[in-house]
């Protein structure tokens, strides 16, 4: 018996199609790598993203593949080459990349360009949720903190009080 296939790296599966070169050398000039009648507009929201800091390369293929996680292989394997933060845009999925953005923040804007059906808008929609404000969990955490120990200081009193007036009503005669 052999197990040297449980042993051995597989490639990832890329989108059918797809030359990893081609795109690459095709995101040369503008990061984008899209058909032409969408790709200037495109190339637009990328330069506004990079001009925040968001080094973006964005690459749209025509079709869905068999499984959305073809784009995130796409995705890795270009940004391995070109760095910053790649999207990978099919007519309904998207995959990312990013050397550093967390994958949290990353699988959040994913999920505002999926079943967009127009690269465009899928474009916009994570770059506004991957550049947009993000939530501090150390300001949220400090004031559930602070909330909680206003309440037990406010239920402390209340307690404190009754029980004040429950020993005037004791002690006072009859």
């Amino acid at each position: 018996m052999s197990f040297a296939h449980t042993f051995v790296p597989v490639a990832a599966d890329l989108p059918p199609d797809t030359d990893v070169d081609t795109i690459v050398a095709g995101l040369a000039g503008d990061h984008v790598y899209a058909p032409s009648d969408v790709e200037p507009q495109i190339a637009e929201q990328v330069e506004h993203a990079r001009a925040d800091g968001l080094q973006l390369s964005v690459v749209v293929v025509p079709e869905n593949g068999p499984h959305d996680s073809l784009l995130r292989n796409l995705a890795t394997e270009v940004g391995s080459d070109e760095g910053g933060t790649v999207l990978v845009l099919s007519p309904d999925w998207a995959g990312t990349y990013s050397d550093s953005i967390s994958r949290v923040k990353l699988e959040a804007g994913e999920d505002h360009a999926k079943f967009v059906g127009d690269p465009v808008v899928a474009t916009g929609n994570f770059v506004d949720e991957v550049d947009g404000p993000a939530l501090s969990w150390t300001v949220l955490t400090a004031v559930l903190v602070a909330i909680t120990v206003l309440a037990v200081a406010g239920l402390y009193l209340v307690k404190a009080g009754r029980a004040a007036k429950s020993t005037e009503a004791a002690d006072t005669p009859q």
